[in-house]
């Protein structure tokens, strides 16, 4: 088996830029000269493009890697639905296999420099009636990078998350802040207090600020990206 090098990328919800930021994050490791790949174990919601099944997240993560790879690689359990995992394998009669899916992650290692996952929906999202979405981040053992959407709320939807990736005896690598809503009040103050209260509780540093973006592309949010505080590697 081939150790896993990269992070493991979660987020306060659905639909708050995990895959933006993975997508950025695979730039900003890109332009170190790493080997980088995206992988997102589980994909839910397609729709018909070109005679083929296509998900949105699937073919940003492709875009934004510098290692050639197919949907089908890039992601080990593609569901139709565009719900909660569980009940989207439910619906197409299908079994979510965790074997399946860090297989996916270990045909991937020997190919690239850093691997970046990205988890599905938040934290705890369930795969079926026993597993979520923490046990295929256990099972990984990468350090866990937080993608925490800005907007009222966050505060707690942030430290709950954190306080689960620890409970699960996974470390907390670090965070990054992305603007979903542009009108949210005191941002700049909920962003302070998120960097002292997790810096201090999970000693984990914040990557950066995505702003809100016209085109919120891997090229426009790389450069909002710090990965000096993910420390040496």
């Amino acid at each position: 088996m081939i150790p896993l090098q990269g992070w493991f990328v979660t987020g306060t919800d659905t639909e708050i830029g995990k895959t933006t930021v993975s997508a950025g994050l695979l730039q900003a490791l890109g332009r170190r000269g790493w080997r980088v790949a995206g992988y997102k174990p589980v994909a839910a919601g397609t729709e018909w493009r070109g005679g083929r099944r296509v998900n949105d997240d699937i073919e940003r993560l492709r875009a934004a890697a510098n290692v050639p790879l197919a949907a089908e690689e890039v992601c080990a359990c593609l569901l139709d639905a565009a719900c909660a995992p569980h009940l989207a394998a439910r619906e197409a009669g299908v079994t979510i296999s965790m074997e399946a899916l860090l297989a996916g992650a270990q045909r991937l290692a020997g190919r690239v420099d850093r691997l970046i996952v990205e988890g599905v929906g938040g934290f705890l999202v369930p795969l079926d009636e026993r597993l979520d979405t923490a046990d295929l981040a256990v099972r990984l053992g990468l350090p866990v990078i937080l993608v925490v959407g800005l907007r009222l709320g966050c505060l707690n939807h942030a430290l709950l998350t954190a306080e689960a990736v620890r409970a699960r005896g996974l470390r907390l690598a670090g965070w990054v802040g992305n603007a979903v809503d542009p009108r949210m009040p005191w941002r700049e103050a909920n962003v302070e207090t998120l960097r002292e209260r997790l810096a201090r509780h999970f000693e984990a540093p914040c990557l950066g600020v995505v702003p809100p973006l016209h085109e919120p592309d891997a090229a426009a949010v790389a450069p909002h990206l710090d990965l000096s505080v993910l420390g040496p590697w």
